[in-house]
């Protein structure tokens, strides 16, 4: 039987940098997200886990939470920096911490940067999720810091191209993750 209600949909903030931008687009992405009432959203910042600096034999109490959190979820929009044209550490690290609880589900992308949107990031975290069986959903928000996409707090203005591109994206997140989650009750991911 295919479970029903709102789509479960994770909200990943992947930059842990003091002074970081990426909380207040996380959270605003994530107040977009909530308006509607197809999907249920939750916050995990990255920020938040206590996360060893070297990946321990036995996994500890915070990565254990976020893998369950992962597992929890039916979509994810995963919110990330460009860092010298790719991704942080911090979320790759984080993406590690699971591996069967990614899997037959989608994944968008929130990314900003300086110059390029923080397209350089997405083009190599389509890599890493495809490796983890996910889905990743064409269309993705992103946000220039050099071209005044962002107020004083790291807060995006709301324009109407921006407007589009979180709709765009959250359309394809929820036609994505009902269709993975009839998939999933149907018959159990084999990788």
């Amino acid at each position: 039987m295919t479970p029903k209600g709102p789509l479960r949909t994770a909200v990943i903030i992947g930059s842990t940098r003091e002074g970081r931008v990426g909380e207040s687009i996380g959270r605003w992405f994530a107040a977009r997200a909530e308006l509607r009432d197809d999907l249920a959203v939750s916050v995990l910042d990255l920020a938040d886990y206590a996360f060893p600096c070297c990946f321990p034999a036995v996994a500890t109490p915070a990565m254990r939470a976020f893998s369950r959190a992962v597992a929890g979820a039916e979509a994810f929009a995963v919110v990330t920096p460009e860092y010298n044209r790719s991704f942080p550490a911090s979320l790759k690290q984080a993406i590690d911490f699971a591996y069967d609880e990614w899997q037959a589900k989608p994944v968008g992308f929130v990314s900003y940067g300086s110059g390029s949107d923080g397209f350089y990031a997405i083009e190599q975290l389509r890599t890493v999720f495809v490796g983890l069986h996910t889905v990743t959903v064409r269309d993705g928000v992103g946000i220039d810091l050099l071209g005044g996409g962002v107020d004083d707090g790291g807060t995006p203005y709301d324009t109407d191209e921006r407007s589009l591109a979180v709709t765009t994206m959250l359309d394809q997140l929820l036609w994505w993750g009902l269709a993975l989650r009839a998939a999933r009750a149907t018959r159990p991911f084999a990788s």
